[in-house]
């Protein structure tokens, strides 16, 4: 993520400059932040992901977004795009563009190093802050790691799997997730550097 503008934006400025705009940005707090691009694991891990999801939900009433699905968080006036947004029953979204998702039930972000502080901290704060949510998964793309933040009762409780035989199970959406699909075709560079250091 980088740099704000000086200026101060509207939703709306935001949201007419982002449907024409060459590269998706985020929008918190009048500014507008331009999202930098993902490296070949990020994609990897995410299209694989998607591919585990997609399986799953085929024929229910489940619907699931890679990342260039906007997601409002009503609460604090934030734009997003997670790597993954997915919710079972009906989307509901901001307007008639479909563009901006405002009820999804699971949210997956895979960390980048540049912004995984971020995602853990001011972005995560602004992601329990949506009313449908009931799920945030965290995918390290240096390591095997999948940490999972589930809401019950008001309170996030946390676990995590580091095996590449462990499954996540993802409640809100009924779907489990094996760690060596997770990260198939991932080789971690930190394994490379020790190879030949």
């Amino acid at each position: 993520m980088s740099f704000p503008a000086r200026s101060l934006y509207t939703a709306e400025q935001y949201l007419e400059s982002e449907r024409q705009a060459d590269y998706k940005s985020e929008f918190i707090n009048g500014r507008i932040y331009a999202m930098s691009g993902t490296n070949r694991i990020h994609n990897q891990i995410t299209f694989n992901i998607a591919g585990l999801l997609h399986s799953q939900i085929r024929g229910r009433l489940c619907e699931a977004y890679i990342a260039d699905m906007r997601v409002k968080i009503s609460s604090t006036g934030m734009y997003a795009y997670p790597d993954i947004a997915a919710l079972c029953g009906e989307s509901h979204f901001e307007d008639t563009h479909l563009d901006t998702l405002i009820n999804p039930t699971l949210i997956i972000e895979v960390l980048s190093p540049s912004t995984e502080a971020y995602d853990r901290g001011g972005k995560f704060s602004h992601y329990r802050k949506i009313r449908s949510l009931t799920e945030h998964v965290l995918v390290a793309q240096d390591r095997c790691s999948v940490e999972r933040f589930i809401r019950q009762d008001n309170q996030w409780s946390f676990s995590e799997a580091t095996n590449l035989t462990d499954m996540v199970h993802l409640h809100s959406i009924q779907c489990d997730l094996l760690l060596c699909d997770i990260y198939d075709k991932v080789i971690f560079l930190s394994n490379v550097e020790d190879d030949t250091g």
